[in-house]
């Protein structure tokens, strides 16, 4: 990915908008549906290229490879997580 590039996930969509979330965190944006590539969808990793600093949504690409990595990741979080569980009920 270049300089230039970012990555963008939908986090979700409300109506004719999505939410996008930028990979840093940093920061969130609305955007139309209608100028996001076809297939967009909750949790859907967007490549999209930018100029000065402003995003070029009519150029962005879906990043299924990404998105499917980044899955595979959380699984083994919770996979990890779930192994530490002793079960039981929570004494207070």
């Amino acid at each position: 990915m270049s300089d230039s590039e970012r990555h963008w996930v939908v986090d979700r969509i409300e109506g004719e908008v999505a939410v996008l979330v930028a990979d840093d965190d940093q920061e969130r944006l609305d955007v139309p549906l209608d100028v996001l590539p076809c297939g967009v969808r909750e949790g859907t990793v967007l490549k999209v290229p930018g100029s000065k600093g402003h995003p070029l949504w009519g150029s962005a690409m879906l990043d299924e490879e990404l998105r499917l990595k980044r899955l595979r990741r959380a699984e083994t979080i919770l996979d990890e997580l779930k192994d530490r569980d002793p079960g039981g009920d929570i004494v207070l």
